[in-house]
């Protein structure tokens, strides 16, 4: 079996970064990597994406082609296409890829799975037409698709993001349904002047409101009791805006709460986690340099706390740089990387309080599917806590939500919330899933080569 002083699982910003940073640094590094090339969600593509794809998305789209091209031009070995399964605790990594399994021993791991999008149950969400603004974002960046006749909903930069890219490219969404309460104003409002270190970000997100004005994009606000009509496809969604029920036909719908950090691999190899109340999620337990709990075994990016895709190149540099300097190499600079890094967090609490999740989507109706892969509604969460399960792993046992193919990734932190909503408890004390492998879905004839010699080469 072969052997690293690093392995990265995941090349998006933050594991490009530390890869090139720790092969710098003189440390044998592999990256590992779902995806046929790197860039992650945030920068997918953008070694094929043309100019004018690149414009359409933005400049800070195309600040990936940087990050990507110094990646390809250090020593980091890069493995496209290797779906990791199984970690174990000596850092042993099972991935599959070619149609079989293989094996490698990590000396250190840098987790840099990224975030996923936060679970959205609300009536008529399984319907076909409803995906989310992730999914949008992954056909315009792939192929250039855009979606006609869809409806945005939901909160969040990325809402506003994705909107204005619509624009862009000829086809603006039919209209906004923006479920920010107006109380969250006021409360966003106490964390302006230390958010203003940040004031390019606060310029861009007042230009997106803009360009959707400009283009006469139509914008509901405080909406809630929004509901996805439809029998066999979607054909409409309603809420409540201004006092008023409101109905707006529709063939497509995307919907979005914003990132919560994918804390599958770290789950998995029982690092601490803790529950953040700002972001409404679990987030691993890590020190200053992103080392959780577990010795070794390293945090970078959005997995470590929502911090987006500048934040989270500065994060892989700086986990690069402690593994490095811990084996006597010589690192990079890290005090003026944490200075920086610590003034482009600035307009966190800020976006973390506008843009909490809606009420609705914490506390789902009793008939709303919550685990799509098991059909399990919220009624039957808060029934099976009523029979006496004390959280996701019994109510796991009495129902099968999260044992599916996502392994909770749809569900998990729904049913925390609904269960600790049940029983008058707080999300940190009734916790998340217990993780087991395999991680993602394989085929038991990927696992029939596990444990052969493999050549050390870069594989693509």
């Amino acid at each position: 079996m072969n052997s690293y002083d690093v392995v990265v699982v995941g090349a998006g910003p933050a594991g490009m970064a530390c890869a090139t940073e720790a092969s710098r640094a003189g440390l044998s590094t592999l990256v590992l990597d779902e995806q046929p090339r790197p860039g992650g969600q945030i920068y997918r593509d953008i070694e094929v994406s043309d100019p004018g794809r690149r414009a359409l998305l933005g400049k800070d789209y195309g600040e990936g082609a940087r990050i990507a091209e110094a990646f390809r031009a250090s020593k980091a070995e890069y493995r496209s296409g290797a779906v990791v399964w199984n970690i174990d605790s000596e850092k042993r990594i099972d991935y599959s890829a070619g149609g079989r399994s293989h094996s490698v021993q990590a000396k250190s791991l840098v987790v840099a799975t990224g975030a996923i999008e936060r679970p959205t149950p609300m009536p008529g969400w399984t319907l076909p037409g409803v995906t989310t603004v992730g999914a949008v974002q992954i056909l315009l960046k792939t192929s250039g698709i855009v979606f006609e006749d869809l409806v945005l909903v939901g909160s969040g930069p990325l809402l506003w993001l994705a909107a204005t890219q619509m624009i862009a490219a000829g086809a603006p969404p039919k209209a906004i349904v923006e479920t920010v309460p107006r109380s969250r104003y006021r409360e966003a409002a106490r964390h302006f002047a230390k958010a203003l270190r940040g004031w390019r970000y606060l310029a861009k997100g007042f230009a997106m409101m803009r360009a959707v004005k400009k283009a006469g994009v139509p914008v509901h606000s405080d909406a809630a009791d929004i509901a996805i009509e439809g029998e066999i496809a979607v054909t409409a969604v309603t809420f409540t805006s201004g006092g008023t029920r409101q109905r707006i036909e529709t063939a497509h719908v995307a919907l979005h709460q914003g990132v919560v950090p994918n804390q599958q691999i770290t789950r998995l190899m029982n690092c601490k986690h803790r529950f953040d109340d700002s972001q409404r999620a679990f987030l691993p337990v890590v020190d200053e340099s992103f080392e959780t709990s577990i010795p070794g075994v390293y945090v970078a990016g959005d997995g470590a706390g929502i911090g987006g895709a500048k934040s989270a190149e500065m994060r892989g540099r700086l986990v690069a740089m402690r593994i490095a300097e811990k084996v006597g190499n010589r690192a990079g600079e890290a005090a003026k990387l944490r200075t920086e890094l610590a003034k482009d967090a600035a307009v966190r609490p800020l976006l973390e309080a506008l843009y909490a999740p809606a009420a609705d989507v914490l506390a789902p109706a009793d008939a709303t599917m919550v685990c799509r892969c098991e059909e399990i509604t919220a009624g039957q969460i808060r029934e099976a806590v009523a029979l006496g399960a004390p959280g996701p792993n019994q109510v796991k046992s009495f129902l099968r939500a999260g044992m599916g193919p996502c392994q909770g990734r749809m569900c998990g932190l729904a049913v925390s919330e609904i269960i600790a909503a049940a029983k008058g408890e707080t999300p940190s004390t009734v916790d998340y899933y217990r993780i087991r492998p395999p991680l993602k879905p394989l085929l038991l004839s990927e696992l029939a080569g596990l444990g052969a010699e493999e050549p050390r080469e870069a594989a693509e």
